[in-house]
């Protein structure tokens, strides 16, 4: 997925500009998080605009990507506009710490830096991309907390070595699980990722769950076809 550009069913992103190429966690992501009834959803970090194409293609929600990183926005505007939604697409370059919307969102998604303890590299847009030193667990929850409504919903795609710092990030905000999806890139494998929804209320018997992402090398299993067909031109 290293390319230019990423071809997909009913759009195409163009990524030169961007340090993160489209890759399996977004891609999961965008097809994963509940947007059905989403009227106003934010993508936090949004990079090359994917989760937010995505988002618009599976709603009729207006979308509001948000991303610190010149060239990624310069990139994501592009891929709007090329889209078939870019009438309710925006694109903005702002730090989310300071984001300031004359509306609340419904819906909060990201696929966020992570990358804490890595070694950076010289490439500072990667390094903004691929390090929450500017947006940790804690500043992303102090911010959906002043920017979604009562009743929304946050989800994030995480490694799951630091599942419980953004578990106790989001219950010091009032934020609690309420759907848990482990990612397991083979039967025989640990899971690596974990995909959580976040809702205000504690949920009495949250749904907890795990995706295989292939039964075999190349063949994609049942439920990730399920998340990923309306996307990919390899899933029918």
């Amino acid at each position: 997925m290293s390319n230019n550009y990423f071809r997909f069913k009913r759009f195409t992103i163009e990524q030169e500009k961007c340090a993160m190429k489209v890759g399996t966690d977004g891609c999961l992501l965008g097809g994963w998080f509940d947007c059905s009834q989403s009227r106003r959803i934010l993508d936090v970090g949004t990079g090359s605009g994917l989760i937010a194409i995505m988002a618009a293609q599976r709603s009729n929600a207006h979308v509001t990507g948000i991303e610190i990183d010149s060239d990624a926005v310069l990139q994501a505007k592009v891929n709007v506009k090329n889209s078939s939604w870019n009438d309710r697409i925006e694109i903005i370059e702002e730090n989310l710490l300071a984001y300031m919307p004359d509306e609340l969102f419904d819906t909060i998604v990201s696929n966020p830096p992570y990358f804490v303890n890595s070694l950076k590299c010289d490439d500072l847009s990667r390094t903004l991309a691929r390090h929450s030193d500017s947006l940790g667990s804690d500043g992303f929850f102090s911010s959906a907390a002043r920017l979604l409504t009562p009743d929304g919903k946050v989800s994030v795609i995480i490694p799951c070595d630091i599942l419980k710092e953004w578990q106790s990030s989001a219950a010091e905000f009032g934020f609690y699980p309420s759907r848990t999806t482990f990612v397991k890139t083979t039967p025989r494998k640990n899971p690596k990722r974990v995909m959580v929804e976040f809702c205000r209320e504690k949920v009495a018997e949250a749904e907890n769950g795990t995706l295989v992402l292939e039964d075999s090398p190349g063949v994609y299993s049942e439920e990730a076809q399920e998340i990923l067909r309306d996307f990919y031109l390899k899933i029918m």
